[in-house]
């Protein structure tokens, strides 16, 4: 007969005190309704690149039977983090919140190649958490495309036969042709009276940068709807990005200062907290969880995740002003995966977007469907993230649309890069948009035409 192994205490087997919780691991019945939403079951076809797969290894870790390898941890930096698995569970498995557990262990075993952790102490630490640091380096992006040395490298193909990584990294960066947003502008912005509401804005640090008109169009918006807009100067990067890929004590940290700008101790706390990436506002949700076991800050954490708002889901909230301009434009919604699958906000870009004057929506077939972006994903999976791109993209163009619209500056760019690539006959606009910039542009158009 078969001898069960030796209980084995998993206080030694995981490393940090976000180890994946075993109640929470216990809520998958393996009934598989999440391998038919997870793209990377769908492209690669093995059930440990699925979340059934991945929460049997995740169980396999906790109770001893398998050892950490990079063999395991492979499927875990596999998993694009789109949490389309949670819209499908009907045990409702926290799956994300899992991976992020997991993946802070992957991180704490410190098992990553010499050249990628050096990478990542270089970006992710040293550049992404600092604003100004993150301003110069738009600066030099702004140098390398209006010089044409970005056009002259794309058309010798020199990045492709130098480095294929950092080739897929250029091809993803955005266009740097306005001006970079600055959190002072904000309160240039007077809100119509009377005021209803105050709110911050998170700026973060890549919209400054990447799409400094959607802040500009979001404070816009609420400020036409009687919403009085700040943007805190002492914010920072919200600390998605390191805790998508396991480095969780970063993440803290900056959650820490974020709360410390938003919503300092001795001073009114906003009626909103207001953010239009889709990703940053799914991670600023979980604040409380994140920093649930710091004395000092958990229940700051609490009341700050509290507020936070995505800007579509608070103008349905609290109500707002029809637009009056017409655009003649057909558009197709992209529902970014972790506004619709992490945050459940589905309805309220499309009520936005359907309250325009002459826009038409023309729906995919799967527009919740994972764009292939997921952070850095893009990159350190480039494979995976442009096999899932491609059929995005099939899936966009069967719409007849002109303009995809979205709701996150990740998807944006992946976006950007499908319409450059596979957009042969040059149906789109070859750039993507927010729908709160849409919104925007048929109030301005409203007011010019009043005006003449």
């Amino acid at each position: 007969m078969s001898i069960a192994p030796p209980p084995i205490n998993n206080e030694t087997i995981w490393l940090t005190e976000d180890r994946p919780d075993a109640g929470e691991l216990g809520l998958c019945v393996h009934c598989g309704f999440c391998l038919n939403a997870c793209p990377t079951y769908h492209d690669l076809g093995v059930e440990t690149d699925s979340p059934r797969g991945r929460i049997a290894l995740m169980r396999g870790l906790d109770n001893g039977r398998i050892e950490w390898s990079p063999r395991v941890q492979q499927h875990f930096d596999q998993c694009l983090q789109c949490r389309a698995c949670e819209t499908a569970c009907p045990s409702k498995v926290p799956y994300g919140r899992l991976m992020e557990a997991t993946r802070a262990e992957a991180f704490a075993r410190n098992n990553w190649p010499r050249r990628q952790r050096l990478i990542w102490r270089l970006i992710m630490r040293g550049l992404f958490p600092y604003p100004r640091r993150m301003r110069l380096a738009g600066y030099g992006l702004k140098l390398y495309q209006r010089t044409g040395i970005q056009a002259l490298v794309r058309k010798s193909g020199l990045l492709e036969r130098l480095s294929p990584k950092l080739a897929d990294l250029d091809v993803l960066s955005p266009v740097a042709d306005r001006p970079f947003y600055a959190n002072r502008e904000a309160a240039e912005i007077s809100a119509s009276t009377p005021v209803r509401a105050r709110a911050s804005l998170i700026t973060g640090c890549m919209m400054p940068l990447a799409y400094p008109e959607t802040h500009r169009a979001t404070v816009r918006v609420f400020a036409r709807n009687g919403v009085a807009v700040d943007a805190p100067e002492a914010q920072v990067c919200c600390g998605a990005l390191h805790a998508h890929g396991g480095d969780v004590e970063a993440a803290r940290e900056l959650a820490r200062r974020n709360i410390d700008a938003i919503t300092p101790e001795d001073g009114d706390l906003p009626n909103a907290i207001l953010i239009n990436a889709a990703g940053c506002g799914s991670h600023l949700k979980e604040y409380g969880h994140l920093l649930r076991n710091d004395s000092e800050y958990s229940e700051r954490a609490a009341a700050f995740a509290a507020r936070v708002r995505d800007v579509h889901e608070y103008l349905v909230e609290i109500g707002f002003n029809p637009p009056g301009g017409e655009i003649q434009r057909t558009v197709t919604y992209q529902d970014s995966c972790h506004l619709s699958h992490a945050q459940n906000v589905r309805s309220a870009p499309r009520d936005v977007l359907r309250s325009i004057p002459g826009l038409a929506l023309s729906e995919m077939r799967t527009p919740d469907k994972c764009c292939g972006s997921a952070g850095i994903y893009s990159v350190v999976q480039s494979d995976i993230s442009k096999r899932v791109l491609a059929e995005k993209m099939e899936d966009v163009l069967s719409t007849g649309a002109e303009q995809v619209c979205t709701a996150n500056p990740g998807c944006m760019l992946q976006l950007d890069a499908g319409i450059a690539h596979y957009d042969d006959e040059g149906r789109m606009m070859p750039r993507s948009t927010h729908a709160i910039e849409l919104l925007d542009e048929s109030y301005r158009l409203g007011d010019a035409a009043t005006n003449r």
